[in-house]
Order: structure tokens, then C-alpha cells, then sequence
């Protein structure tokens, strides 16, 4: 008769799920602001992973602040992501146009007029002040 093997258990796979659920979140925030749709991705992992670590640290009486650390970054790289991911499909239209218009482009001048035309057609579609608010936050 054979024994059936054991998974590791116990404080260390407690912790480790702990930090994966920080790393993931960390590097799903990074991935929003280069990729949005790959942050969005991530950090549906992530709060996936901060999710399951929240019992397993409970049960190994350790604490439970990296995996909530985890979900909080998660849930702000989620919200981030979705809302990237929301005005380039709401933009596709203008900045399809825009990337026609620079392919076209040989000048810095003729450049800057593509910009203006993506901003103007963007702030026509958009509602009042948020391109505004927009280039503030630049």
C-alpha cells in the first residue's frame, strides 16, 4: 500500500500567496499604463489571487495586509484600466482618423495640424471640460 503525497502547506504557501496576489497587482498596474487591455487582465488575476490568499493567510494566523494590499492596488488598476480601455474603444473612430493622418504627415507642421484634428474631433464627442481636464493631468 502506497501513501498518497501531500501538497505543501503551512505558513509558507500562506505567504507566497500573499506576495503573489502584491506582485500581481503591482505589475498589473504597470501593465495599464503601457497596455490597457493587458492591465485590465492582470488585474483581474490579481484580485483573483488576492481573493484565495485572504483564507489561506487566516488559517496560517499570519496577517492579512499584503493580500489586502493586493486587492486595493488591484481594484485601482482594474478601475484605471476599464476606464483606458472604455475612451479608446469610445475614440476608436478619431484615432483611426489620426493615425491616417500622421501616416500622411511629412512635417512637424503637418503633424501638429493631425493632433489639432484628433483633439477637436475628440472634444467634439466628448463632453464638455474633460479634454481640459485631461491635458491638466498631463
Amino acid at each position: 500500500m502506497t501513501t498518497p503525497v501531500q501538497a505543501p502547506g503551512g505558513p509558507q504557501v500562506a505567504d507566497s500567496a500573499g506576495r503573489r496576489a502584491i506582485w500581481l497587482s503591482i505589475a498589473a498596474l504597470a501593465m495599464t499604463f503601457m497596455l490597457p487591455l493587458a492591465g485590465l487582465v492582470m488585474a483581474v488575476f490579481a484580485l483573483f489571487a488576492g481573493f484565495r490568499a485572504l483564507p489561506l493567510l487566516r488559517g496560517a494566523g499570519k496577517s492579512q495586509g499584503v493580500a489586502v494590499g493586493g486587492i486595493v492596488v488591484a481594484t485601482v488598476s482594474l478601475l484605471l484600466s476599464a476606464a483606458a480601455t472604455a475612451m479608446q474603444l469610445y475614440l476608436m473612430n478619431e484615432y483611426s482618423a489620426y493615425q491616417e493622418c500622421r501616416k500622411g504627415a511629412g512635417t512637424v507642421a503637418a503633424q501638429s495640424a493631425c493632433f489639432t484634428q484628433f483633439r477637436d474631433a475628440a472634444a467634439a464627442k466628448l463632453p464638455p471640460g474633460v479634454i481640459d481636464f485631461l491635458g491638466s493631468v498631463q
